[in-house]
């Protein structure tokens, strides 16, 4: 659109050439004044101080096409010229230098001074105040739509980030709770379980296995609760977490203290170590792994397990299936597997858990050894802000505001020029030599001369002026005064 508004501008102020109003201007002045109107339509987003004060001398030349389109320069320059008192300062510059140039125009040389005035009055409102007033309103609502913009996006802003504190200060408040609840007894727990481990060592053989075990899955509770607490309270690496996490060794271990619980499960790993994994690679491994073997030990404890951990291609999948149980199955609410679902999730891999067609249950993951960093997936996590308002500024009501405003500053003078182009355009103004002659002063009514040529091209003294058919130079002036022919002559087109 660059260029496309200058184009329009030029071929609308080239539209005399085809339909003349009188006083007909020059050919080369208004090829003239179409170059500047079109020049001022680029300059006008640009450089718009320059370009209303050059639309002045626009109006020493009787092309009204030319200024119509002055309208669109007012319109585009008072967008963009602030502050208010320098636009309208501006704007009565310009409406005095269009008022004295338009005393150049023939037209405007044979009216009495009242008349002159007041058609300077009229084309200040219809040419300046209009379009104007139109432009400075829609130049005001953009930095105020925009402002506004700014503040709704601070204030979401502001609230996500006020929501994700309240969120941080209730999961640390959570967390303390389990800390100091939870903990305690999970540590009276372990040390009783110690103290019957050692006992159960002298006194009693054969239950020294069962203690031992009682006193290893308290130390694992705890070191679960730790883990947790160090989610709730935000914290990237939790507590319990060591180097051989999720390792080979790792895993080997879970499935022997599974099978000194009296699971028969087994072991089947392919590929690397987890050594060189991201800790939550091995941490989310090691979770998967264990949460299986529970749900097998709590649901079908007389099942054969079978655990499968590949890593290769930069992944790690790990499988964990038990086929069917001939015991009842034990009540779960899965908030362990969604848990787990969560995690894989969150690191960029995938999870699955149900009833193979051949029985049993199935627990799989899928995650990379080296997730995304955490700030990233965060982000995504905490930002709860709703896009920009970018998509709605341009509503229904604004837009038809904008039009009701367009319309306020074009339709009269779009309408009058319409009126004046299809007049000129259908108004037959060549007339030839003969009928010239059979033309009778005093005789001759005026509707019969309408009828046939239309009225001409109207003076300013009030005569009409035809064209020759034998001459382009030459023209017929006829006055008429209470529908009769009071005078004719002819007279050469001036240059």
């Amino acid at each position: 659109m660059r260029f496309v508004w200058p184009a329009l501008a030029l071929l609308v102020g080239l539209v005399p050439l085809v339909a003349p109003l009188a006083p007909v201007p020059h050919p080369a002045l208004t090829v003239m004044t179409a170059l500047w109107i079109a020049a001022l339509v680029w300059l006008a987003p640009r450089k718009p101080v320059w370009a209303l004060l050059l639309t002045a001398p626009l109006f020493a030349v009787n092309n009204l096409w030319a200024q119509a389109v002055t309208t669109f320069v007012v319109f585009t320059a008072c967008r963009r010229i602030t502050p208010l008192g320098r636009l309208w300062a501006l704007l009565g510059v310009m409406t005095v230098l269009q008022g004295a140039f338009s005393q150049f125009q023939e037209s405007y040389r044979n009216m009495p001074l009242w008349e002159s005035l007041f058609g300077a009055v009229i084309s200040a409102v219809f040419f300046v105040l209009f379009p104007a007033v139109s432009g400075m309103l829609l130049g005001r609502r953009k930095p105020m739509v925009r402002l506004l913009q700014e503040r709704n996006e601070y204030l979401e802003r502001a609230r996500a980030l006020t929501a994700a504190s309240a969120r941080s200060e209730e999961r640390a408040h959570i967390a303390g709770e389990m800390h100091d609840m939870l903990g305690h007894r999970l540590s009276l727990i372990s040390i009783h379980a110690g103290a019957l481990e050692l006992a159960t060592a002298t006194k009693a053989p054969q239950l020294h296995d069962q203690a031992e075990l009682i006193r290893t899955t308290s130390s694992l509770a705890m070191a679960e609760l730790r883990e947790i607490l160090g989610v709730l309270r935000t914290n990237p690496e939790p507590e319990s977490l060591d180097e051989d996490t999720g390792t080979r060794s790792d895993i080997t271990a879970l499935v022997e203290s599974s099978m000194k619980a009296g699971l028969t499960v087994s072991l089947d790993w392919s590929g690397d170590d987890l050594h060189n994994a991201d800790p939550r690679t091995r941490r989310a491994v090691h979770r998967v792994v264990r949460e299986a073997l529970t749900n097998v030990h709590k649901h079908a404890p007389t099942a054969r397990a079978r655990v499968q951990v590949a890593v290769q291609a930069g992944r790690a999948r790990i499988q964990v299936l038990n086929g069917p149980s001939s015991a009842p199955p034990g009540k779960g609410t899965r908030r362990g597997l969604i848990g787990l679902e969560e995690r894989v999730g969150l690191l960029g891999g995938s999870f699955t858990a149900g009833h193979p067609t051949e029985g049993g249950f199935r627990v799989a993951a899928d995650v990379p050894l080296h997730p995304a960093a955490q700030s990233e997936q965060s982000a995504t996590e905490v930002a709860e802000v709703p896009p920009p308002l970018a998509a709605e500024i341009l509503t229904v009501p604004r837009v038809v505001g904008g039009g009701c405003l367009g319309l306020l500053a074009t339709l009269p003078i779009a309408g009058t020029l319409i009126a004046l182009l299809i007049f000129a355009l259908s108004n037959p103004t060549q007339m030839n030599a003969p009928y010239f002659d059979s033309l009778r002063v005093g005789v001759t009514d005026e509707d019969d001369v309408m009828d046939q040529f239309g009225v001409g091209q109207l003076g300013v003294d009030g005569c009409s002026r035809f064209r020759t058919s034998h001459n382009p130079e030459l023209l017929y002036k006829l006055c008429f005064r209470e529908g009769k022919l009071t005078s004719k002559e002819q007279e050469q087109e001036r240059p």
